[in-house]
């Protein structure tokens, strides 16, 4: 079985400065991205090493309502924006993407085909990947989407760091834990997920199920909203311990 980790997690959002000034007020580094220049969306990006935080936010609304492939990333962003903020899909990261694809054809998903992304970041330089998304929902819940990079691990965060991307954060040590998703039924949600990514489930005394996805985990607790609600950091930082961000519909909790 290919990879898969954890990637990115998608926050539509209005305002990219005001976004990226409530990380920074609690210490947390976060910077323009860059421009999708075919698609009509720009972003603001967190970094915690190679899994990071995206702020994606509506450039060019006549260039998005136009968009032709099925690339529901971009198009969920004027269904949202800009009456709802809220935290969005999870983008898995792969090493080898059409085999991830072929592994999910035999749940008979709707896949778009495998597609070229690119953007130019704040410098300039042209980021390159391929990407695949999955249409529609499983009871309410979006299916997240598949990425692949250019390069190895190694070398993209090594490259990251030298850019100054990744970077230690004002606040000291922090890292992305846990996603929340409010699901009407949890345990269906989490058993269709681990067939589809092989995610494994970890015990926990709480009324929740999660699943594993290496050192983070994907968290599923019982609610009427069918969305990521939060994402949960862990830090060794006693002052930010019990500290939370909202940013529109989406919430950040330190522990």
């Amino acid at each position: 079985m290919a990879s898969i980790k954890w990637d990115h997690t998608v926050h539509y959002v209005n305002d990219l400065e005001k976004a990226m000034a409530k990380f920074r007020e609690v210490g947390l580094n976060a910077f323009m991205g860059g421009s999708h220049k075919l698609w009509g969306t720009y972003n603001a990006l967190s970094y915690f090493d190679l899994c990071y935080i995206e702020f994606l936010a509506v450039e060019d609304r006549s260039l998005v309502e136009s968009v032709k492939e099925p690339n529901d990333v971009v198009k969920d962003s004027i269904k949202l924006l800009p009456h709802r903020e809220e935290l969005s899909r999870v983008a898995l990261r792969t090493d080898d993407i059409e085999t991830v694809r072929e592994q999910l054809s035999a749940f008979q998903l709707q896949m778009s085909p495998i597609m070229d992304g690119k953007r130019l970041d704040a410098q300039g330089n042209l980021i390159e990947w391929k990407m695949m998304t999955i249409a529609g929902d499983f009871q309410g819940l979006p299916y997240p989407f598949v990425i692949q990079w250019t390069g190895s691990e190694q070398e993209r965060r090594e490259r990251l760091k030298e850019s100054g991307i990744i970077q230690a954060h004002p606040a000291g040590d922090v890292q992305i834990a846990e996603a929340v998703f409010d699901v009407e039924d949890p345990v269906a949600v989490a058993k269709h997920w681990h067939e589809l990514f092989g995610f494994e489930y970890e015990k926990s005394d709480l009324p929740e199920v999660r699943l594993a996805v290496e050192k983070q985990a994907f968290v599923f607790k019982k609610g009427p909203l069918n969305r990521m609600q939060q994402l949960v950091f862990h830090t060794d930082v006693l002052e930010l311990k019990g500290k939370s961000i909202t940013i529109g519909e989406g919430q950040y909790k330190l522990v």
